[in-house]
């Protein structure tokens, strides 16, 4: 007879810090070519500004040149990966984009610093799966349309007026993000809501939070959370 181990099976090993950078690197890589070189750029220019600078300053004094060097390559890989991880972002936007829910992915994932949102919609159309968004911060309410202007335009209508209604004083923004050309693409909605104008205080976005929610979800329709962009992954060729 077989004897039974006590060992509970061990967790698979997630991948270390390298090997994750590198798969976000094929990544943005495979679905962006053109990232390579703002990469490569990214990090070639300040190393290179910082090293001449370096060479000039030092006066000969080959310790001051040396850390001089070593600056700069810091400087470089830092800037290597700040444009890494935006290119990265756009990137795994880009496979979710016109599904439903991608929106609602931004919201949770993505919002900066002073507003808040949640990753389900205030309102969504049950045959086309076009949905409306709500976001309140420093700058007032933001109603957001997922799907075409010609088909969210009723409902952002219908939703302003409720807000409206009970917050007659607080300014309301309206954002779509669908196939028009004037649109405002996924990885462009946090820089969007940061981009107005500061006319609440932290104190009044707090009241105007408690006081919106109380006009609840009228959608009638589960519709699908948010995607995690950070796990989105392209569709398999065949």
């Amino acid at each position: 007879m077989a004897r039974r181990s006590d060992k509970a099976p061990k967790a698979p090993k997630e991948p270390g810090r390298i090997k994750q950078m590198y798969q976000v690197f094929t990544m943005t890589r495979r679905h962006d070519p053109s990232s390579v070189w703002w990469m490569l750029l990214g990090f070639l220019v300040p190393a290179a500004v910082i090293i001449v600078a370096g060479v000039l300053i030092s006066g000969g004094n080959v310790f001051a040149m040396v850390l001089w060097i070593i600056s700069g390559l810091l400087l470089g890989v830092l800037v290597f990966l700040i444009v890494l991880s935006r290119r990265a972002e756009r990137a795994a936007y880009s496979q979710i984009e016109g599904q439903p829910g991608a929106v609602g992915a931004v919201l949770k994932s993505s919002l900066r610093r002073g507003w808040t949102a949640s990753e389900m919609p205030v309102a969504v159309s049950p045959r086309t799966q076009d949905a409306v968004y709500r976001a309140v911060g420093r700058g007032g309410v933001a109603l957001i349309g997922e799907g075409p202007k010609s088909r969210t335009a009723r409902m952002i209508d219908d939703e302003r007026r409720k807000v409206a209604r009970i917050l007659p004083n607080v300014p309301i923004n309206v954002i779509h993000v669908g196939p028009d050309d004037d649109s405002v693409p996924l990885h462009r909605i946090a820089r969007t809501l940061g981009g107005y104008k500061k006319q609440l205080t932290k104190a009044e976005v707090y009241a105007v939070n408690n006081r919106i929610t109380s006009l609840g979800s009228k959608s009638g329709l589960a519709i699908p959370k948010g995607i995690d962009p950070t796990r989105a992954r392209a569709p398999r060729p065949r």
